[in-house]
């Protein structure tokens, strides 16, 4: 089959892979859409993925097109997405149900062949059923909506707050479309480039700009987000965070970054800096909001190109031209 391939750091091509045999629990999904994620550059970069060569793509949804034997829960010709999460379930973390910390974590399309590709295989249990009413190709949106779900648990957000995200992009959008429907008393959004900018207009913000400078909240803003992993957007967001107020590091940073914080602001004031770490028990949740019409699939979709282009789409989402860019096998 043919499949996105990233060989080594710094080098990705489309080429001939083998199939995918299920087995006993598994499933092989032939893949309608799969999305592209800032992991996907950093497994490019050499980060994330233990070993290359690796298919990437984390973000898929298909339809079902070959069962293990002891499946029974879904079916040939069955439309799902796809949870990536592959957790041990016997250290410590996931014990505590904290499986997204796993020892000895382990995703589809990260560290084993993921939805770049046209087939893809999955445990049965990492599925999800679609309804009738939602495009599989659309579906693809339902991971990165599972990790925005996952910074809200995170956040456990007061009614009220005033919030304050950097980047526009996808995840910034996404966090956007939670923040109004978990009782936020205004939404402000900054981002660099005036399109996805427009973007979050369209979607409706209290406040853009190219930065916070440009708003009116002096007192600082009660939840910062940060969904570029950008340092100097991060280190900005950290002095923009109110007394009693919270710092959520959301989007991905490499691993060389490094900010620096005072300590002392943090104790007197009561601040609190955490972070979200990909899928927790959020899934399924992200699969029902988007059924129920959380996000227009039309807004956050911004190209959709075949497979064999991926080279090329993974070079222009790295550019920051477009939101979400899909590939199509």
């Amino acid at each position: 089959m043919k499949a996105a391939i990233v060989e080594s750091v710094g080098k990705v091509v489309v080429g001939e892979v083998p199939d995918p045999t299920p087995g006993p629990r598994d499933v092989v999904v032939e893949v309608a859409a799969c999305g592209l994620c800032g992991t996907d550059l950093h497994i490019l970069q050499g980060e994330f993925a233990p070993t290359l060569p690796v298919v990437p793509g984390h973000e898929f949804a298909g339809t079902v097109a070959e069962v293990g034997s002891a499946v029974t829960e879904l079916r040939v010709g069955d439309r799902v997405a796809v949870d990536p999460s592959l957790h041990c379930h016997e250290c410590r973390f996931c014990r505590a149900g904290r499986g997204n910390l796993c020892e000895r974590w382990a995703a589809i399309g990260v560290t084993t062949a993921g939805g770049a590709a046209q087939y893809a295989l999955a445990p049965v249990a990492n599925c999800v059923r679609l309804p009738d009413h939602v495009r599989t190709q659309d579906a693809a949106l339902i991971e990165p909506l599972s990790c925005a779900v996952r910074g809200y648990d995170v956040l456990r957000s007061r009614l009220g707050a005033h919030v304050l995200i950097y980047g526009s992009g996808t995840m910034g959008l996404m966090m956007l479309e939670l923040a109004k429907r978990t009782g936020a008393a205004s939404v402000d959004v900054v981002d660099l480039n005036p399109d996805r900018l427009a973007t979050a207009r369209r979607l409706g913000v209290s406040g853009s700009a190219a930065g916070p400078d440009d708003l009116d909240r002096p007192t600082g803003w009660d939840v910062v987000i940060d969904a570029t992993g950008n340092a100097a957007a991060i280190q900005d967001g950290l002095d923009r965070v109110a007394k009693a107020g919270t710092f959520l590091q959301f989007g991905v940073a490499d691993y060389a970054t490094r900010v620096t914080i005072d300590p002392y602001r943090i104790y007197n004031q009561e601040i609190t800096i955490t972070g979200s770490m990909a899928v927790l028990h959020s899934y399924e949740r992200a699969a029902e909001l988007f059924a129920g019409g959380v996000l227009d699939p039309d807004v956050f979709i911004s190209d959709r190109l075949p497979l064999d282009d991926y080279p090329g789409a993974l070079d222009q989402f790295a550019s920051g031209v477009g939101r979400k860019i899909v590939v199509v096998p």
